[in-house]
C-alpha cells in the first residue's frame, strides 16, 4: 500500500509548469540515467534533455519547490524479472538540492557502495534503497544525515559494523537494516533517537551481543523492534516491558536465553510476536495481548500444555506457529482459532492428539497446516481442503483412511509415516511424501495389485 501510495503521487500530475527542468536538476538525473545499463521496463524512457523534468516518469515537483524535483520513485518487483534497473547511483545526483524523498525499492540489480551523494542533499529526509545489491561498509560518518527521518536499506549486501555515528540521527522516525550481512554489536547510542519508532535489524546474520540497556530510553515511541535472525544472546530484558506502543516484537532465531519478564503483561498492544529458535524457558508469562495477528513461539523450551487463550481468542489472528511447544492436548477439543480467517497454522513436533477437521474444513483463508510428529489421529477422507491451501504436513501420526482427490490442488504435501491405505490420486508429488503408509500404492510408490 505504502508504494502505491507513493507511485499515485508520481504520476498524479502535482508538477509545477514550465518550459524545461533547472539545470541543475536535469545534468544531475541524467547523470543518473547515464549509470543505469538496464531499464527493461522503460522508467525513463521519457527523460530528454530540454523537457520539463517535472513530467518525467517516477518524478515528483511538489508545490512550492520552484519547478524543482523533490522526490524519486522507482518500484520493482523481486518477482517479475522486467521490473528491475542494473546499473551504479551516479554522484552528480547530488545537483538535485531539493531533493526531499528517494525510494528505490525491489529493483534488486543497482550496485556500488553506499550512495555519498546522499550527504551533499540538505532537504533529504527519506531514503529507501531496498532489496537490491548495494554493498561493502556503511560510512563510518553516517551519523552526518542528521537531518533524516526515514532510513531504510534493507536487502542489500552492506558488511561490517554499525558506525555509532549512527545515533546523532535524532530526527528517525525508522531505521531498517535488515536483510543485510551486518556485524559486531547493536550501537549503544542509539538510545540518542528520542522518537525512533522501528528499529528494524532482523537478518543481519552476525549482529552479536546483547540487547544494549540504551534501548530503554527509546520506551516512549518504540512501535517496531526487529531484531531476528541474528547472533544476539542474554536474557531478554526487562525494560522491553515499558514499550507499551510496541506493535512488533521479533528476537526470533538468536540465542536468547533464561525466562521471558513477567512484566511482559505490560505489552497489551502486540500485534506481531516472533520469539521462535532461541533457548527460551518456562514459566511461559500470562500475557494480557489483546489481539494478535502473528504468533511464533517455536522451537524454544517451553513446554505450554495448551495454546494460550490470548492467541486463540483474537479477532485477527491471520498465523499462529507453535511447533516444538510442548503442547498437550486435543485438537477435537479447540473448535476454532479466533475466526475462520487464518492463513497458517504450525503445530508440529508436540503431543497434540485427535483431529483437526475443525480448523480445516470450511476454512476459506487457509494457506499451510503443518501438524508433524505430534499423535493425530484420524480418517484422512473427512479433511476437506479449501481452494486457496497450498501445503499441508501430517507426516508421522496415526492418519488412516484414503488420499483424497483435493490434494492435487496443493504446492507441497507430506503424508509420510501414518496409516493410509489405497490408491494414491495422480499427483506431482514425489515417493517421499507418501512413505511409510503400509498400504499405500500407486504412483509415486509401487503399483497396486489387482484383486
Amino acid at each position: 500500500m505504502f508504494s502505491a501510495l507513493v507511485s499515485l503521487l508520481l504520476f498524479a500530475g502535482r508538477y509545477v509548469s514550465a518550459a524545461k527542468c533547472h539545470p541543475d536538476d536535469e545534468s544531475g538525473l541524467l547523470a543518473f540515467k547515464s549509470g543505469i545499463t538496464e531499464d527493461p521496463s522503460g522508467f525513463m524512457s521519457n527523460w530528454e534533455p530540454g523537457t520539463d523534468c517535472c513530467h518525467w516518469s517516477r518524478l515528483e515537483c511538489a508545490e512550492g519547490s520552484n519547478n524543482r524535483v523533490t522526490t524519486m520513485g522507482f518500484f520493482g518487483d523481486l518477482d517479475d524479472p522486467d521490473k528491475y534497473l542494473s546499473g551504479t547511483f551516479s554522484p552528480l545526483l547530488s545537483k538535485v538540492q531539493n531533493l526531499e524523498g528517494i525510494y528505490f525499492q525491489d529493483l534488486r540489480n543497482l550496485t556500488g557502495p553506499f550512495p555519498k551523494f546522499l550527504f551533499n542533499l540538505p532537504k533529504l529526509t527519506n531514503v529507501h534503497i531496498e532489496n537490491s545489491k548495494l554493498s561493502g561498509p556503511l560510512p563510518i560518518d553516517i551519523g552526518r544525515l542528521s537531518h533524516l527521518k526515514v532510513l531504510s536499506l534493507t536487502g542489500n549486501r552492506f558488511s561490517g559494523p554499525i558506525a555509532s555515528s549512527i545515533s546523532n540521527l535524532t530526527n528517525l522516525d525508522e531505521l531498517r537494516l535488515g536483510n543485510n550481512l551486518l556485524s559486531g554489536p547493536i550501537p549503544n547510542g542509539l538510545r540518542q533517537l528520542k522518537v525512533v519508532c522501528n528499529i528494524s535489524c532482523s537478518r543481519t546474520t552476525n549482529l552479536s551481543g546483547g540487547i544494549p540497556t540504551s534501548f530503554a530510553s527509546l520506551a516512549p515511541t518504540m512501535m517496531y523492534l526487529e531484531l531476528g535472525n541474528n547472533r544476539l544472546s542474554g536474557k531478554i530484558p526487562d525494560f522491553i516491558s515499558n514499550f507499551k506502543s510496541l506493535k512488533t516484537l521479533d528476537l526470533s532465531s538468536n540465542g536468547f536465553f533464561g525466562v521471558l519478564p513477567k512484566s511482559f503483561k505490560k505489552l497489551t498492544e502486540i500485534t506481531n510476536l516472533n520469539l521462535a529458535r532461541n533457548k527460551l524457558v518456562d514459566p511461559f508469562p500470562d500475557l494480557a495481548i489483546r489481539t494478535i495477528s502473528y504468533l511464533d513461539l517455536s522451537y524454544n523450551k517451553f513446554k505450554l500444555g495448551d495454546i494460550p487463550k490470548w492467541a486463540t481468542s483474537s479477532e485477527i489472528l491471520y498465523s499462529i506457529k507453535l511447533a516444538g511447544c510442548g503442547i498437550k492436548m486435543r485438537l477435537d477439543d479447540l473448535k476454532s482459532l479466533g475466526n475462520d480467517f487464518y492463513n497458517i497454522v504450525d503445530f508440529s513436533d508436540n503431543e497434540i492428539s485427535g483431529s483437526p477437521v475443525n480448523l480445516v474444513n470450511n476454512k476459506g483463508s487457509l494457506v499451510g497446516f503443518s501438524a508433524s510428529r505430534n499423535q493425530l489421529k484420524f480418517n484422512l477422507s473427512d479433511l476437506e481442503l479449501p481452494r486457496s491451501m497450498k501445503y499441508l504436513d501430517l507426516s508421522r501420526n496415526q492418519v488412516f483412511g484414503s488420499v483424497p482427490e483435493s490434494i492435487v490442488g496443493l504446492e507441497k504435501l507430506n503424508l509420510s509415516y501414518n496409516r493410509l491405505c489405497g490408491k494414491i490420486p495422480a499427483s506431482k508429488f514425489p515417493a517421499s511424501a507418501f512413505e511409510g503408509n503400509a498400504c499405500l500404492c500407486g504412483s509415486p510408490l509401487p503399483a497396486c495389485r489387482r484383486q
